[in-house]
């Protein structure tokens, strides 16, 4: 069953048609009309008036496109959160380049794939990342630029090419760059993982990105918002913190998250606005220091990128009062449902929880294995449509064909029903993803690896739901003939992992078993191994 209906996608743009006003003119607008007033707070609490921040921005972008930067080219970013990770970022997308936002935190050798993958023609480095970034340059196989540099404001440029705020100072003047974005230029390529060893590159337009900017009003987010980007500026915090300096607020950014510091922080710092992963909001709860904070100032805390728990979100809501919004979303259709504080008022924990109606423009079907809708109260795939939808994955027609079907919709691989009143409720995923925090683990990717290690005969690597609903990494493992059982013990292969994929991919657990468990048709059984995990927790 669908409801709402859906948005026509932004088309060309031709020589006849009014300029483009991308998410980045809005962004520096807003800036513009008030430059006195402070728009982004570093974690060490230096303030960036609004005025510094749009001259930044210009600078940057004057430079970059001195470096041959502009439409057609792509800049990856490896920043920690800081004011001028978001400078560069607007000075990228102004010149009509697309961005790759790397993690910090990810293995070096994924960061060269994505890096490598996306043809980045220059890599912008915060210098306390000095060590990654080499490793990032080591591991990239074909010829390719020398980085250039950006350094955090308390200076200092790093071995790596030339410091960017360095040559930005040194511009006599403060030039005006005018956009030259495209609404269908790529504004972002956000990368998922993958099995054949080049994570998915999502390809994200200006003019969807445009318009959800444009027309966002976050509700009780304050007058003017305050933002504290607590996670990573190089996902969703990032698109709130534009949002809300569109909106006339400000930003405080914090470099990790800290459940004792972030409740400080929004009492310190009048803050009204939060946006948290469940797990996060869950230590929150869980933190000593919540029963005595002043929290006045908050009036809007959103959540989402993984399922939340029923019983835990009916506690936040008596805790913590009306003031949650649940987000649904995916990369390959940005926003698609919000749950407001009336769907957390009375949250029933016999079930899962609603994720909200559909945004504005977004319709929702769910279908069956044939395509057919289904009625109200019956399970299966959420599809969706709506302008906001990726324009498909980076060079990989075959992957976009099986997600991005002809008619516009996506398949989001979620399982999931519509009741009477057009509520969205998630069931399951097709997809074979464990979400963390932090992002998505992908067990195939995951098991190839652990197939290289000559202590390991046999691995499947499958996701446990703890009774927070969140999903904890476990590894089903068999020794391979003449190695000890010690040599796949967890501190091992979470050691062996973590060098090669990064922390995110580290199990929480690690099985040794004689035989993996398999079904009829010979693939593991992982329905089984949590199964028997379940039993023995």
């Amino acid at each position: 069953m669908a409801t709402r209906p859906s948005t026509t996608p932004v088309p060309p743009v031709s020589p006849d048609s009014p300029p483009f006003t991308s998410y980045v003119d809005l962004v520096l607008d807003a800036l513009a009309r008030d430059p006195d007033r402070p728009a982004v707070t570093a974690a060490d609490g230096h303030e960036v008036t609004a005025g510094a921040l749009y001259a930044t921005v210009h600078r940057m972008a004057a430079v970059l496109r001195a470096h041959g930067v502009g439409r057609d080219r792509t800049v990856s970013v490896l920043s920690r959160n800081r004011p001028e990770a978001l400078a560069a970022r607007y000075a990228v997308n102004l010149l009509g380049a697309r961005v790759v936002l790397l993690y910090d935190g990810m293995a070096a050798e994924t960061l060269s794939v994505v890096a490598e993958s996306a043809e980045t023609a220059v890599l912008l480095v915060d210098p306390e990342l000095h060590d990654t970034a080499r490793a990032l340059l080591d591991g990239l196989t074909g010829p390719h630029p020398r980085t250039m540099t950006f350094g955090p404001l308390t200076a200092g440029a790093a071995p790596l090419g030339p410091d960017l705020l360095a040559d930005c100072a040194a511009l006599p003047a403060t030039p005006v760059v005018t956009g030259a974005a495209r609404p269908e230029d790529d504004w972002c390529i956000r990368h998922t993982g993958g099995t054949t060893g080049v994570p998915k590159g999502v390809r994200m337009a200006h003019g969807p990105i445009a318009a959800m900017i444009g027309n966002a009003r976050f509700e009780a987010a304050g007058d003017p918002p305050r933002l504290l980007a607590c996670t990573s500026l190089a996902h969703l915090a990032g698109i709130v913190a534009d949002a809300t300096l569109v909106a006339g607020g400000s930003v405080v950014l914090h470099q990790d998250f800290d459940p004792t510091a972030v409740l400080a922080t929004v009492a310190r710092e009048r803050i009204t606005h939060l946006w948290l992963l469940p797990p996060l909001l869950y230590r929150l709860l869980d933190d000593p220091t919540l029963p005595t904070t002043d929290l006045g100032s908050l009036t809007r805390i959103s959540y989402g990128g993984c399922t939340a728990s029923a019983p835990r979100m009916r506690q936040a809501a008596e805790a913590l009062g009306p003031i949650l919004y649940g987000l649904y979303g995916q990369s390959e259709a940005m926003s698609i449902t919000e749950a407001g504080p009336a769907d957390h008022a009375d949250i029933r924990t016999d079930g899962p929880m609603t994720v909200g109606r559909p945004a504005p423009g977004v319709t929702v079907a769910i279908r069956d294995t044939e395509g057919r809708d289904l009625p109200p109260g019956e399970s299966g795939e959420i599809h969706v449509h709506s302008a906001g939808v990726m324009s498909g994955y980076w060079k990989r027609p075959d992957l976009t064909a099986q997600v991005l079907l002809q008619d516009g919709w996506v398949r989001t691989g979620d399982v999931g029903y519509l009741d009477a009143d057009g509520r969205l409720y998630l069931v399951d995923r097709l997809k074979d993803v464990i979400i963390v925090v932090g992002g998505h683990v992908h067990p195939a990717e995951l098991e190839d690896l652990l197939h290289t290690h000559p202590a390991v005969a046999h691995a499947a690597v499958y996701g446990v739901r703890t009774p927070d609903e969140t999903e904890e990494v476990h590894v089903a493992v068999v020794p391979a003939p003449g190695h000890p059982a010690d040599a796949v013990s967890a501190t091992a292969l979470r050691a062996f992992i973590t060098t090669r994929k990064g922390a995110l991919y580290a199990p929480t657990a690690v099985h040794v078993l004689d035989a993996i468990p398999l079904t009829p048709v010979g693939k593991p059984d992982k329905k089984l191994l949590r199964a028997r995990t379940a039993a023995t927790s």
